[in-house]
């Protein structure tokens, strides 16, 4: 098999296999407009909360850019590659439901109708006990370096379970 036919044979299995992904869904907190559009939705800021699967009572709220206009409106448009995050613990307690992986992608979100993702990642800081989550986004072929980064330190009197 050439380096072209194992190619396209990975994005065509990315394409149908991504569908069956159960992503976590975003729940919109709130929004800003930032352009007029005379068709469709204007352009925008989100604001969504991301509720962490295995770590109940941590929230990571990201902030992007959400273009509008017809393409917007019907989900054809491309967002731009840009987001900010912010994770806190939302209880008293932390709840681990499992052992978590020194770093894992906790949430996947398109960004464009098929190639561009959002994508936040947990990564364990096991020696200052705390949850590092770090926002960027890829493209399948080239990504964007812009990222954004958040702490939560969790209390020295849970240690947080590591595989």
């Amino acid at each position: 098999m050439t380096r072209i036919q194992s190619t396209l044979k990975a994005m065509v299995t990315i394409l149908f296999c991504a569908p069956l992904c159960t992503p976590v869904q975003a729940e919109l907190v709130g929004e800003v407009d930032t352009a007029f559009r005379w068709l469709g939705r204007d352009d925008r800021v989100v604001i969504e909360a991301y509720d962490d699967p295995k770590v109940r009572g941590i929230t990571c709220y990201v902030s992007r850019a959400r273009t509008g206009g017809v393409k917007g409106t019907v989900g054809l448009a491309e967002d731009r590659a840009e987001a900010s995050i912010a994770c806190r613990q939302v209880t008293e307690m932390l709840h681990f439901t499992e052992k978590l992986p020194r770093q894992e992608d906790v949430f996947t979100e398109r960004m464009s109708i098929l190639f561009k993702r959002l994508h936040i990642v947990r990564v364990v800081d096991s020696k200052r006990n705390t949850l590092i989550y770090l926002t960027y986004s890829d493209k399948l072929i080239d990504g964007n370096p812009q990222n954004s980064v958040t702490a939560v330190p969790v209390a020295h009197a849970t240690p947080i379970p590591i595989k």
